[in-house]
């Protein structure tokens, strides 16, 4: 208690409310459906993120999520409490809450509103302050924020680059590229060229293979010039034309035959030219992108 007369809870007792909050989940069991609240006091991505990637855990449960982001005062955390408050009564079951607050009178507001409250910063933060021999900042949003110009302003530089040189639109300087992701139409390549730039600030450019590319067994004469710096996507045919389906069901664009087709000749082109090449068919975005940087060697 303060000298105002308010309860404080420090990140130490945070965590063991935290853990018993656990513990009680796992052993009551859970209910196939469940809530969850991303509760963060700048955009929600890291909430989101370490979030979601601990619900994965759990296949069998349907979780309905919702993102809360910009919880920089008192009022704000009243608000989302509220909010926590009324879908724990609608659902008669407690929803799970992710914090990544770093300010504890914001925390208090979050970890007492419900039963399950996961602090995502305090539970390493403390640890890290020993470790250090120092004291951490407390500052909101450090990792998303602008706090390093330069980096932002390279991120922007390759966003941009990226968008211009989108499914083959530019290939005048196709050598400024980081990377050069070559592949059949809706295997991947776009949102993988966003993911490098917007996470990595790589300037990453993407070339389709169509029918003309295949009436030579050798790479098009636009790619030779960033051949070290090719690198091809792949997927399984029936999952490419159940994706074309859905963008244009009519035409030969969207056949079985036509998909297995083009798959097949384009990887006789990656193997031919010896250009490294990755199924993109049962993996993410993250997944493809993270392979690319590990093998191209660009971290």
């Amino acid at each position: 208690m303060n000298g105002h007369g308010d309860f404080l809870l420090t990140p130490s007792k945070l965590r063991v409310v935290v853990r018993k909050g656990f513990l009680r989940l796992h052993a009551r069991g859970a209910s196939m459906r469940r809530r969850v609240f991303f509760v963060s006091d700048r955009t929600g991505i890291t909430a989101d993120t370490l979030g979601r990637s601990l619900l994965t855990q759990f296949p069998d449960i349907e979780f309905r999520i919702t993102n809360v982001p910009f919880v920089t005062n008192q009022l704000a955390a009243e608000k989302a409490a509220a909010t926590i408050r009324e879908a724990h009564e609608h659902d008669a079951i407690a929803p799970l809450v992710f914090s990544t607050l770093t300010d504890p009178a914001t925390q208090y507001i979050i970890a007492t509103c419900t039963e399950f409250v996961f602090d995502l910063f305090g539970t390493f933060i403390e640890p890290l302050e020993d470790a250090l021999g120092m004291e951490s900042s407390h500052t909101a949003g450090r990792m998303h924020g602008m706090g390093n110009i330069s980096e932002y302003e390279q991120r922007l530089s390759a966003l941009n680059f990226t968008l211009g040189h989108d499914d083959g639109l530019s290939t005048r300087d196709i050598d400024g590229s980081d990377v050069v992701l070559a592949g059949v139409s809706r295997c991947g390549k776009t949102p993988t060229c966003l993911y490098l730039a917007m996470h990595y600030s790589l300037r990453a450019s993407n070339y389709p293979l169509t029918d003309d590319d295949f009436e030579q067994p050798l790479l098009p004469k636009v790619l030779e010039v960033c051949r070290g710096k090719l690198y091809g996507l792949t997927i399984v045919p029936e999952q490419l034309s159940r994706i074309r389906r859905e963008r244009r069901p009519h035409g030969n664009y969207s056949k079985l035959a036509q998909c297995r087709s083009e798959v097949a000749q384009a990887e006789a082109l990656f193997n031919h030219e010896n250009i490294r090449f990755l199924d993109t068919t049962t993996i993410s975005i993250e997944e493809i992108a993270a392979t690319i940087v590990r093998d191209m060697e660009l971290r």
